[in-house]
């Protein structure tokens, strides 16, 4: 299963267990090509598919205001990536998902948040939303097995079982739960769950974030702003012809990384969980070395 057939997942049960229609999500995200997936996103991948599954509703990530304002007695659910990636790497406000989580339980919705690429250690914690101190209703998750076999799945609590229990045939899927994917996923969540896996994420991120206020200040005139929970990390610079240019310079330099598609002036930094202090000081090293070729580039088309 795919990280969109997750998101669908959540928003049929969601629909299925509160008998409403409608799903409230973020201006700009991201939660895959799949049918109920699809109009939660950003427009430029529903648009040429239209009519579109009817019912949602988008507001600016981070904004309890506006979603307080959207949020009303249809309303099956509220979906939010707990960092959007594709949006930018966008830290929420600390007390965002807490005030999600008190109007759904004000107005009877569901919390989903779509933790596909925020899962499994990649903040810093076990699950990305955990480092909020909240607890949704419902979560999608992808990559559970450590990009060894497509796995993905939905996690949702008890007192949603009914209706699925109620109707157990309603949700199906061909190549669901295969064996081979189960027991690499089991052994990815025993390896998250040894002593010290977690804190050397911790660990590993602080060295980031020491390395990004270094390369902040040798180069402010490109790099606005650092963004980073654990190892999920963004390098937001002053255009948008920086996140391609970044990614140019990442082929000469050695380093894979891309830039997020809803804002082209954010590249993504996001290494492997297990990687070594050296490694991460290379890591740094080569940032540096890509940000000045860009300033460089950048500098060449200013004088052109």
């Amino acid at each position: 299963m795919s990280g969109g057939e997750a998101v669908d997942t959540a928003i049929k049960l969601a629909r299925g267990h509160t008998g409403r229609p409608g799903v409230v999500s973020a201006i700009g995200a991201y939660h895959g090509h799949t049918g109920f997936a699809l109009p939660a996103g950003h427009e430029q991948y529903s648009k040429p598919f239209e009519p579109l599954v009817p019912g949602y509703t988008q507001v600016p990530f981070g904004d309890l205001e506006a979603l307080d304002r959207a949020v009303d007695d249809s309303t099956a659910c509220i979906l939010f990536e707990t960092i959007p990636a594709t949006l930018g790497i966008v830290l929420p406000p600390e007390d965002f998902f807490a005030g999600v989580r008190t109007l759904c339980d004000e107005r009877g919705a569901l919390m989903i948040c779509d933790e596909v690429q925020t899962a499994l250690g990649r903040c810093g914690s076990y699950w990305g939303i955990d480092a909020y101190g909240v607890t949704p209703d419902i979560i999608s998750a992808k990559g559970l097995s450590g990009g060894m076999y497509p796995m993905s799945a939905v996690l949702y609590s008890d007192r949603l079982n009914q209706f699925l229990h109620e109707n157990p045939f309603i949700h199906i899927s061909t190549f669901g739960g295969p064996e081979l994917g189960c027991r690499v996923t089991m052994k990815v969540l025993e390896i998250l769950g040894r002593p010290g896996f977690l804190e050397h994420v911790a660990d590993m991120a602080a060295v980031f974030e020491k390395g990004f206020a270094e390369l902040k200040e040798k180069h402010p005139d490109l790099l606005v702003e650092t963004r980073q929970k654990g190892l999920f990390m963004g390098l937001k610079m002053k255009n948008e012809m920086c996140g391609p240019l970044m990614t140019v310079a990442g082929m000469r330099n050695g380093i894979f990384t891309v830039y997020a598609n809803n804002d082209n002036s954010v590249s993504q930094i996001i290494p492997a969980l297990i990687i070594q202090k050296s490694e991460a000081l290379e890591v740094l090293e080569r940032l540096d070395a890509m940000l000045a070729w860009v300033e460089g580039t950048l500098g060449e088309f200013d004088a052109g």
